[in-house]
């Protein structure tokens, strides 16, 4: 295609400076994880197609150590390439390629050529790498970054459920007073969400593991040696510490953005089982005097510009609004299959750049979620100082006294503003007794009334 100026200082050759001239949409490279499992699948296959005897040894050998340089960080600067380019992603593909073949050559030295194509992307097409290179990046940003900070988030919730199991509130459901909970069986709820997040996240990079690689040009293998895939994906598992697997189906694993839609799924649920988590505290936050008030939130920042003293939940905004973002993101790669036409989706770069930030922010938010919203929380006293006004306390009636009288009394105590104990007194019901029926710590435990199992 005619000669093309490159950087006096840059790795990469003719073909990533054209594609750099080529595609100059949004400024945004591909993250600095894809860059490392991109690189690591490039000393895979090296360290593959030496011990296949593909490759010169020593050939193979510097084709690998470049490769695990890359893959350490250390010419991040080398991979300027926009986000927004080739749909199969191999401008980037081919930027690692030169990247890798010159670095490769300096450690050989005597002007060794290492050639881009014939060498360190043998056996390889961008149509397979890229999609591996996606894929694996996923799965090891849940393994490193993801799964820890759901599980900190996950021991600082069931932490705050022990500190608040003595504390009884009123329960609310529609919105609307409903029987006592204690506060800390709400936290334990939440809890068992973050520890179906983290199973979620598990399944998600499960499906993520089996990747394409081997595949080549459209899914038959061709240029590649039979043992390669298998070979290469046994060297990533142990780079990565991860059971990466070859794919049982090449025509489907590179055809489709199945496996990356449906581990974002999952990352769509984490994303909503937070932000229900975040809500709900905001909601018992709310206050300090003219809302719930039943726990209340550290104080983090100044809240107002004009209100003095105004403290607000500045922490959960920034979760919700990343909750926000992964949604967005969840749509962006289900768009993403759109791209699959025949033997090959070429929407991959973007699904990679946005499954990659979702698992990066959800991430970051969730640990500062823990560090600075949940870690610290208490509760007041309000909560437990409504529950003896709560109108629901007639439920514990209704086994003594039938439903529909128990409504009855509910519904004077509203109009009167007097207590469902002073009206069940008035009936009759003796004090001893209510304070069986009416004791809000047995009402947060299975029962028929008066305690534990109808005690």
């Amino acid at each position: 295609m005619g000669e093309m100026v490159v950087p006096a200082d840059a790795l990469y050759g003719a073909s990533t400076q054209r594609a750099v001239l080529n595609f100059p949409i949004s400024g945004q490279r591909f993250p600095r994880p894809f860059i490392r499992a991109l690189a690591l699948i490039k000393q895979a296959a090296a360290e593959t197609n030496g011990e296949l005897g593909l490759l010169d040894p020593d050939l193979a050998s510097a084709i690998a150590a470049a490769a695990a340089e890359v893959a350490d960080g250390s010419h991040d600067e080398q991979f300027p390439i926009d986000i927004y380019q080739t749909g199969s992603g191999t401008s980037t593909n081919t930027n690692m390629n030169e990247v890798v073949a010159r670095l490769a050559g300096d450690r050989l030295g005597t002007g060794t050529k290492v050639h881009p194509n014939d060498h360190v992307n043998k056996c390889q097409s961008s149509n397979d790498v890229i999609p591996t290179a996606l894929q694996l990046s996923a799965a090891i940003e849940i393994e490193e970054q993801l799964l820890p900070a759901l599980d900190a988030l996950r021991a600082a919730l069931g932490a705050k459920a022990d500190e608040l199991w003595p504390v009884v509130k009123t329960g609310r459901t529609h919105l609307q007073d409903a029987t006592p909970i204690r506060l800390g069986q709400e936290f334990r709820g939440y809890a068992g969400q973050l520890e179906e997040s983290i199973r979620r996240a598990r399944a998600a990079q499960s499906e993520l593991l089996s990747v394409p690689l081997g595949g080549t040009a459209v899914g038959t293998g061709i240029n590649a040696h039979p043992d390669y895939p298998a070979g290469a994906c046994r060297r990533l598992s142990a780079l990565t510490g991860l059971d990466v697997r070859e794919t049982a189906n090449h025509f489907h694993a590179q055809a489709t953005l199945d496996a990356a839609i449906a581990a974002h799924g999952a990352l769509r649920a984490i994303a909503l089982s937070l932000w229900k988590i975040a809500s709900d505290i905001r909601l018992m936050g709310m206050g300090p005097r003219a809302g719930l008030a039943e726990i209340a939130l550290p104080e983090t920042q100044p809240g107002s510009s004009i209100m003095p003293g105004k403290v607000n939940p500045v922490i959960i905004e920034s979760l919700t609004m990343v909750v926000g973002r992964v949604v967005g993101n969840d749509a962006t790669v289900a768009f993403g299959q759109t791209g699959s036409f025949l033997e090959l989706n070429v929407m991959l770069p973007v699904t990679a750049a946005a499954l990659l930030e979702s698992i990066a922010l959800l991430s970051a938010a969730a640990r500062n979620f823990a560090d600075r919203a949940v870690t610290g929380l208490t509760a007041t006293d309000r909560g437990p100082a409504l529950v003896e006004q709560g109108l629901m306390l007639a439920t514990a009636l209704a086994p003594e006294i039938g439903y529909d009288a128990a409504a009855a009394l509910a519904k004077d105590a509203f109009k009167s503003g007097r207590t469902i104990r002073e009206l069940a007194t008035e009936r009759g019901i003796a004090a001893d007794r209510l304070d069986e029926l009416l004791d809000p710590a047995s009402m947060t435990e299975p029962g028929l009334g008066g305690g534990p199992a109808g005690g």
